[in-house]
């Protein structure tokens, strides 16, 4: 690896061990076995290098997600036998990158006053909308992208409100058992008022 791919891979690291705001140069560059110089020469600040990280980080975490997405429950499973087993997946995921998670979360408090952060942030939200609407429903969002927008917000949401239960307390969170009895019970409420 380069320089650049060092530090980057370092920089992760730190994120993952330190969080966002505690992680220093120094402990970057120490991580990646590079000299503070090389920050500067590959990313200009450091937190230009942490911002360009944690993207990374999270479209690898997007990657893992829609591939553990892609494993079917099966050829005869019904939407909801689909719905429940992805989450199973998705709640997996989370212990496993738990760290990913609290810097998210410390970070969202601190958009307002980082705006390359929150254009990265809104680059990769779109995106993973787009992607999770493909990885529920199967569908291309290049058809229908305001639906797929939509949808992949909705489970944005919920992966998002999900995940910051998880961290409080992961075994008060709901189960994929729980989540997919809600939304039944939504679902059934709709028809209901349809009705």
């Amino acid at each position: 690896m380069g320089n650049r791919e060092d530090l980057l891979a370092g920089a992760k690291r730190c994120l993952m061990e330190k969080g966002y705001a505690a992680t220093t140069a120094r402990d970057v560059a120490g991580a990646a076995g590079t000299s503070l110089a090389a920050i500067g020469y590959h990313f200009r600040t450091t937190k230009a290098l942490l911002n360009e990280a944690l993207v990374e980080a999270m479209a690898e975490w997007g990657d893992e997600l829609a591939r553990a997405l892609a494993e079917d429950a099966g050829p005869d499973a019904t939407p909801e036998q689909r719905f429940e087993a992805a989450w199973e997946r998705i709640i997996e995921s989370f212990a496993r990158l738990r760290p990913l998670w609290a810097v998210q979360f410390e970070l969202i408090a601190q958009l307002d006053r980082a705006p390359e952060l929150r254009e990265a942030f809104a680059g990769v939200t779109r995106q993973a909308r787009l992607g999770l609407a493909e990885a529920f429903h199967r569908l291309d969002p290049g058809l229908d992208e305001s639906t797929a927008l939509a949808l992949g917000a909705f489970h944005q949401a919920l992966i998002g409100g999900v995940a910051a239960q998880w961290l409080v307390d992961p075994a008060a969170a709901p189960s994929a058992r729980e989540l997919t009895a809600a939304l039944r019970i939504l679902a059934a409420e709709f028809r209901t008022d349809q009705g």
